[in-house]
């Protein structure tokens, strides 16, 4: 199947929800990794993404107008030796410290039975499906991607669904929460979708946040891993900045 063009697929969709794409530069040197975060309410709209380190976690941009953290506070990216986990939810804690615990467990097994311990998102009617990646430098960038979502809607039934991809030079995967705006908002179907990489990290850095629905984007992170030696290089996006 032909990549999509990713940047035409955004400009179509007024708010695909929390977003992520992992996959391998054009010139098949950089391990690619985006996430990006929306939102309609003004809890939602309130954050900045803050780098710690290697690590990044999502901030209150006014902390006067937090009213709930618990879905929007976390660390969408935590990195381990070797590789990088990137979530819309606290859901990458769960994997970094089932990762740390198993030592001798392959990361894609560590990934895997870290997040059949979890599940949706409570917040109903909506059931958001919380999303995750995994990419192993280690391997050259073989990555992984995840949704834990409700089966229909109904809370009492929960799918956990895995992908697994050898890299290639200019293709990526994205997978999102929702499938696009609606009330209650639908969640992503089917596979991630196969989509085209092309340009260095500044180029995709900026296509890419033009192309997310102006009213509805809040903060973008974007990193190249150059395979080969492990050198990175991270941009980051508020639109509260």
């Amino acid at each position: 199947m032909k990549p999509i063009d990713l940047f035409e697929d955004l400009r179509g969709n007024s708010y695909p929800g929390r977003s992520l794409i992992i996959g391998q530069s054009q010139d098949g040197k950089h391990a690619v990794t985006a996430y990006f975060i929306m939102g309609r309410s003004v809890n939602s709209r309130n954050r900045i993404f803050v780098l710690e380190g290697e690590n990044m976690r999502t901030q209150a941009h006014d902390p006067a107008l937090l009213t709930d953290p618990s879905l929007v506070i976390y660390y969408p990216v935590r990195t381990f030796p070797g590789g990088l986990i990137v979530t819309n939810g606290d859901q990458t804690d769960t994997i970094a410290d089932f990762i740390t615990a198993h030592p001798d467990c392959p990361v894609s097994g560590a990934f895997t039975q870290a997040l059949l311990t979890r599940t949706f998102e409570p917040d109903p009617p909506i059931y958001t499906p919380r999303i995750s990646g995994l990419i192993d430098y280690k391997s050259g960038g073989a990555y992984w991607l995840s949704i834990l979502k409700s089966t229909g809607g109904d809370p009492a039934a929960a799918q956990r669904q895995f992908f697994a991809y050898e890299p290639m030079a200019g293709l990526g995967h994205f997978i999102h929460t929702y499938r696009c705006d609606g009330d209650p908002v639908p969640s992503f179907e089917g596979e991630p979708k196969a989509v085209a990489l092309s340009g260095d990290i500044d180029s995709f850095t900026d296509t890419l946040w033009e192309s997310i629905h102006e009213d509805n984007k809040v903060s973008l992170f974007v990193r190249y891993v150059e395979v080969e030696t492990g050198k990175s290089e991270t941009r980051v996006v508020n639109k509260n900045q």
